[in-house]
C-alpha cells in the first residue's frame, strides 16, 4: 500500500454534488480521528512528566526513556501498518488501532510499576504509528480527485487539534486538582486521569470506523468488485462514470511497482541522493527540538520558576499557536511554494531559538529574571508558529511528492523511519541536556535550524505545480 495511494486519471472527473461532498467530509473526518489520537497521545504525556518523576523517584535519564519509549512502538506500528492494511483492510486496521489506543489509555492510567507504564506507552506508540500511515492512505483512496488535496489536509489539522485538546484537558484536570499533578480526583491522581481520558476519543474513533466504508482500492484488490462499485458511487456520485473509475484504479494498481529497499541503494554513500535528501528533511524537522515543546513544555516552564498551573496554560496556548501556523501553511503551501515556506520557517526558528537560548542563559537556580522570562515565553510561541507554518506541513508535502514513482513507497518508509529516530534522539536527550545546560541545549537546536537553510537552498528542489510523474 503506498501512502499516496494514487489513482490514475484525475482530469475530467465531475466534482461530487453537495450532498455527496458532505458525506465525503464526514468519512474523511472520521478517518482523521486517528490523526487526532496521534496528536493527543503524543502530547498528553506533557502533563504527567513531573508527577511520574516524583512518584517513581527517578532521574532525568530514566524519565527520558519512559517518555521516549513510545516512539519505539511508533516506528514498529508505522512499519507494519501498510502490510496489515493490505491483508485485512483499512477499516479493520483502524479498529485495531482504536483498541490499542483504548488499552494504552487504561493501562497508562493504572500502572502498578514504572516498567508497566513504559509497556503501555509502547502499545500507544504502536497505535500512533498505525494511525500515521492508515489515515492519510485511506483518505487518499476514498477522496474524489477534485478534492483530494484539501481532504488530505484533514489529517494534519486533526493532529494539531489533538495536541491542543490534550493540553486543554490537562489544564482543566490540573485546575480540578488545585494545581497539584499528584492531587486526587475521583480516586486517581491528576496525572493518571490525564492519561486515562484518552479512552473517550479512542472509543469514538472505534465507533466511527463502523460508520464509514472500506476503501474501494482494497475492495478491488481482494476481488470484491461490486462492493467497490457501491463505495465509489457513495463517495463520488455526480455524473462520474463509476465503471470507468474502477478501470482507472485497476489500471493504476497493475502498473504500480512494489519498491524494495534495494531499489533505494545508490553507487555512492549507500542511498540514492534523493533518498538522502528525504532523510535530511525528516531529520531537520525533528532536530530543531519541536517535540520538546509538546512533550516537556510544562516541565520546562516549571524549571525556570513558573508555577504548574501557569505552565500548563502556556502549553495550551502554544498548541493554539500550532493550529494557527498549520492553517497558514495549508493556505499558502500551494500559493507560495514549498521551498519558500521552508526557508521562511527556518529563518523564524533561528531567531526564536536564539532568543530562547539567550533568555535561558540568565537562569539562576530555578528562576529567570522578569525580562528574560517574558522573552523566553514569547520566543517559544514564535518558534512553534514558524515551525507549524513551514516544516510541520511542508516536509510531509515534500516527502509525498519528491520521490520518483518507482521508489516512492519504500523511500517514504525510510524517510519516516529517520523522522522517528530523530524524534527519539531529541526526546530521550532533552532532560539530561537541560540538566547540564538549558541555554546550551537551545544553542544546539538553533544550530540545526541554521543548518537547515543551506540544506534547503543547496539540495531541495521545488515540487509546486509538478505532477508526480515529473518526479521521474
Amino acid at each position: 500500500m503506498t501512502s499516496t495511494a494514487q489513482a490514475a486519471g484525475t482530469a475530467g472527473h465531475t466534482p461530487p454534488q453537495s450532498g455527496h461532498l458532505g458525506h465525503i467530509v464526514f468519512i474523511t473526518a472520521a478517518a482523521a480521528m486517528g490523526g487526532f489520537l496521534f496528536g493527543y497521545d503524543s502530547s498528553v504525556i506533557n502533563g504527567a512528566v513531573e508527577a511520574i518523576r516524583d512518584k517513581y523517584h527517578i532521574g532525568s535519564g530514566e524519565l527520558a526513556q519512559v517518555i521516549a519509549i513510545a516512539l519505539i512502538g511508533c516506528a514498529i506500528g508505522a512499519a507494519v501498518a501498510g502490510r496489515i492494511a493490505d491483508r485485512i483492510g483499512r477499516i479493520r486496521c483502524m479498529q485495531i488501532a482504536a483498541v490499542m489506543f483504548t488499552i494504552s489509555a487504561v493501562g497508562s492510567a493504572l500502572p502498578f510499576a514504572l516498567w508497566e507504564l513504559a509497556l503501555w506507552r509502547i502499545v500507544g506508540g504502536f497505535a500512533i504509528g498505525m494511525a500515521s500511515v492508515i489515515g492519510p492512505a485511506y483518505i487518499a483512496e476514498v477522496s474524489p480527485p477534485a478534492y483530494r488535496g484539501r481532504l488530505a489536509s484533514f489529517q494534519q489539522a486533526a493532529i494539531v487539534l489533538g495536541i491542543a485538546v490534550s493540553q486543554l484537558v490537562n489544564y482543566a484536570i490540573l485546575q480540578g486538582a488545585d494545581g497539584d499533578q499528584r492531587g486526587k480526583i475521583i480516586g486517581l491522581e491528576a496525572w493518571q486521569l490525564m492519561l486515562g481520558v484518552m479512552v473517550v476519543p479512542a472509543v469514538v474513533y472505534g465507533l466511527l470506523s463502523f460508520a464509514i466504508p472500506e476503501s474501494p482500492r482494497f475492495l478491488l484488490s481482494v476481488g470484491r468488485r461490486q462492493d467497490a462499485k457501491g463505495v465509489l458511487a457513495e463517495v463520488e456520485g455526480g455524473e462520474t462514470d463509476i465503471e470507468t473509475r474502477m478501470k482507472e484504479i485497476e489500471h493504476a494498481m497493475r502498473r504500480e511497482h512494489k519498491a524494495s529497499f534495494r531499489d533505494l541503494l545508490g553507487s555512492r554513500f549507500g542511498f540514492l541522493p534523493i533518498v538522502w535528501i528525504g532523510i535530511g528533511l525528516s531529520a531537520f524537522q525533528q532536530l530543531v527540538g519541536i517535540n520538546v515543546a509538546f512533550y516537556y513544555s510544562s516541565t520546562l516552564w516549571q524549571s525556570v520558576g513558573i508555577n504548574p498551573t501557569s505552565s500548563f496554560f502556556y502549553s495550551f496556548t502554544t498548541s493554539i499557536v500550532n493550529i494557527i501556523g498549520t492553517v497558514i501553511a495549508i493556505v499558502f503551501v500551494d500559493r507560495v511554494g514549498r521551498r519558500p515556506l521552508a526557508l521562511i520557517g527556518s529563518a523564524g526558528m533561528v531567531v526564536a531559538l536564539a532568543l530562547e537560548a539567550w533568555a535561558f542563559s540568565y537562569k539562576s537556580g530555578v528562576t529567570l529574571p522578569n525580562t528574560q522570562g517574558t522573552v523566553a515565553l514569547v520566543a517559544a510561541h514564535v518558534f512553534v508558529l514558524f515551525f507549524a507554518l513551514s516544516w510541520g506541513v511542508v516536509v510531509w508535502v515534500f516527502l509525498g511528492e519528491m520521490f520518483p514513482n518507482k521508489i516512492r513507497a519504500a523511500a517514504l518508509g525510510v524517510a519516516a523511519s529517520a523522522q522517528w529516530i530523530a524524534n527519539w534522539a531529541i526526546t530521550a536527550s532533552f532532560p539530561s541536556l537541560a540538566g547540564w545546560n538549558l541555554s546550551g541545549t537551545y544553542i544546539i537546536y538553533t544550530c540545526f535550524a541554521v543548518a537547515s537553510i543551506p540544506f534547503v537552498l543547496r539540495f531541495v528542489k521545488e515540487t509546486k505545480g509538478k505532477t508526480l510523474e515529473e518526479m521521474g
